[in-house]
């Protein structure tokens, strides 16, 4: 009893740092030059734009950073975000279009992160939104971006991009 005891403790102190070691081996799986293709909207209800995109991410064991661009119609935007990792807990600052830092905080499940956004400055009626990246297979990531339309309490993506690794 005794020895198992003892090996359930030394397991438990033991899992913060193989937590750390996955959410490393997961940051470091998305570092890279990406190219891909999607969808945002101008505003709800607005317009779709297809855009082209381009994103080098970076990446250390507990921190992400994402520089991308994007063009459609006439217009190319830039974007960045930089994440930290404390255990499956990320926070971080995710700029827009606007120019404008934005607050990033949530975690991972699986494969994806998922985020709680608190726009600089109202957007599409309120501040919240959320944001997901996800990992699609060894070469594939999608970028989302859900917002609530406040005239109808819908879930609405007002962005989604689907990149490859270059």
């Amino acid at each position: 009893m005794r020895v198992s005891s003892l090996a359930a403790v030394a397991l438990i102190l033991g899992l913060p740092g193989v937590c750390q070691a996955a959410e490393a081996d997961y940051l470091n799986s998305i570092a890279g030059n990406w190219s891909g293709k999607g969808v945002v909207l101008t505003k709800i209800g607005g317009s779709k734009v297809n855009v082209s995109c381009s994103l080098q991410v970076g990446s250390t064991a507990a921190s992400l950073s994402m520089n991308g661009r994007c063009r459609g119609l006439l217009v190319s935007r830039g974007f960045s975000a930089d994440v930290k990792a404390s255990g499956s807990r990320y926070s971080g600052t995710y700029v827009g279009p606007s120019g404008q830092p934005s607050r990033l905080s949530g975690s991972r499940r699986g494969e994806t992160v998922n985020l709680a956004v608190t726009w600089a400055r109202v957007v599409n009626g309120d501040r919240n939104a959320s944001m997901t990246i996800e990992k699609l297979g060894a070469n594939g990531l999608r970028l989302r971006t859900i917002d609530k339309d406040v005239a109808t309490g819908r879930s609405v993506a007002t962005s989604s991009i689907e990149f490859t690794r270059r």
